[in-house]
């Protein structure tokens, strides 16, 4: 007697975000975001600690802070636990946002009131990150791909300061014309398993060029300490101080509706979680991060830009090559020499490799803008004014300098300026009926 033969139905593939490449692509790859993301993660607290006038011991423990909160916080985003964190691969660092008003509060008040009033923005943004979920449709492309666009296009300066800042001249910006070229180039010709790798194979040569044009420094990892360990107590307990608690509320605002944008733009590109719960595990992510950065010397923690122009370039998907460069962040943290040694990359190859990425994210943003239908004259008004006073501070820094410090901690960040500007004028357009004007048919 035969015996009936039952069909198996194959189980489904797994999501390209869930994939976990083989080590030997695991490694690189993961490396790649680092170095890509390294240079905004330690140019923010260098700023800080500058403006404050801080000795150099106690910057490179604000940057070692960073590292650390950075790196917990991209394995928290990626990897996710429970409620918390969007499971994309998306890194996490420090804003730029908040330079301007934690120097300001830390010059009032010290650091101390800095870290306090980051702690109270982190549990804000936990609290509200539902709500914002449910007021997910009053940020529709119109929104979220102006907020973006802006977010990338406003960073090239600070590409364009890697560049110069390394006192290169022509060599400088003629190898930084390099990478960007080598970037191009892999991504043209060689095969996808490389080109995946551009970026990583566009900063490896850049070095490797940097060294007979003089423009490569290693005394940094010669100097630095093999080993040592983040001291939150160095700056004093957090100080919770209504002022300075009220200006980083409405930077968090600010970084929440960033975060939004970055979320829904990298699960546009990874084609999975662009969508409200995904938002708002994101977000819950992003306040806890920045509870835990407060708590250990560190400032709001935010989506990271490149990380969106990477994913974009590279078309790897995988979240848990993410994660691995969130570990390798909690490494550096502790391992001061590595730190040293990825910080050896010349600024001119930083800086045209931050160019590529920034402009990748403006131009991620204007592909989700043109989503939008901008033929509505009440749709081209509101990307018209939200770009041009947004761009107002990237041209001319100065511009709001005769204001009050209050009033600056949010006119002085173009990136502030484009969300409320494009949020505002989405729901007077769109989501007030009596004002709204029909148009004539």
């Amino acid at each position: 007697m035969a015996v009936a033969a039952h069909a198996v139905t194959p189980a489904p593939a797994p999501h390209p975000v869930d994939v976990r490449p083989p080590l030997r692509r695991l490694v690189p790859l993961s490396l790649q975001h680092l170095l890509v993301a390294y240079a905004g993660m330690a140019t923010m607290p260098l700023l800080v600690g500058t403006a404050l006038h801080l000795p150099e011991d106690r910057i490179r423990l604000l940057i070692s802070a960073n590292l650390l909160v950075s790196g917990l916080a991209t394995l928290l985003q990626s990897l996710g636990v429970k409620w918390f964190g969007a499971r994309l691969p998306i890194v996490m660092g420090s804003t730029f946002t908040a330079i301007t008003p934690a120097v300001l509060i830390g010059e009032e008040h010290g650091l101390a009131a800095v870290f306090g009033a980051t702690i109270v923005s982190g549990l804000v943004t936990v609290a509200v990150a539902p709500w914002f979920g449910r007021c997910l449709h009053l940020f529709p492309p119109l929104v979220t791909g102006t907020v973006i666009a802006v977010i990338g296009f406003s960073l090239v300066p600070s590409a364009a300061g890697l560049v110069t800042g390394g006192g290169g001249g022509g060599r400088g910006l003629a190898l930084a014309a390099v990478t960007v070229l080598l970037v191009v180039v892999v991504e043209r010709l060689a095969p996808p398993a490389i080109g995946r790798f551009s970026v990583l194979v566009a900063m490896a040569a850049g070095t490797v060029l940097a060294v007979p044009l003089g423009l490569f420094d290693g005394s940094g990892v010669a100097d630095a300490a093999p080993v040592s360990l983040p001291h939150p107590t160095a700056f004093g307990a957090p100080v919770f101080l209504v002022p300075a608690i009220a200006a980083m509320l409405v930077v968090q605002l600010v970084n929440m509706v960033e975060s939004v944008g970055d979320t829904l733009a990298v699960g546009q590109i990874v084609e999975r979680g662009d969508d409200a719960p995904t938002v708002v595990r994101a977000l819950r992510a992003d306040g806890a991060a920045t509870v835990v950065s407060g708590a250990l010397a560190s400032f709001p923690i935010v989506t990271f830009g490149q990380s969106v122009g990477l994913v974009s370039v590279t078309r790897v998907r995988s979240r848990h090559v993410v994660a691995l460069s969130g570990a390798l962040m909690v490494l550096l943290a502790f391992v001061p020499v590595l730190g040293a040694a990825v910080a050896a990359v010349p600024g001119p190859v930083l800086g045209g490799v931050s160019l590529v990425m920034f402009g990748t994210v403006g131009a991620v943003g204007l592909r989700i803008l043109a989503r939008a239908d901008l033929t509505d004259a009440r749709n081209l008004l509101t990307v018209a004014l939200a770009f041009g006073l947004g761009l107002i501070p990237v041209g001319a820094p100065e511009f709001y300098a005769p204001l009050p410090a209050a009033a600056r901690t949010v006119l002085d960040s173009g990136i502030a300026v484009t969300g409320i500007v494009a949020f505002a004028l989405n729901l007077l357009f769109h989501h007030t009926p009596r004002l709204r004007k029909e148009p004539v048919r």
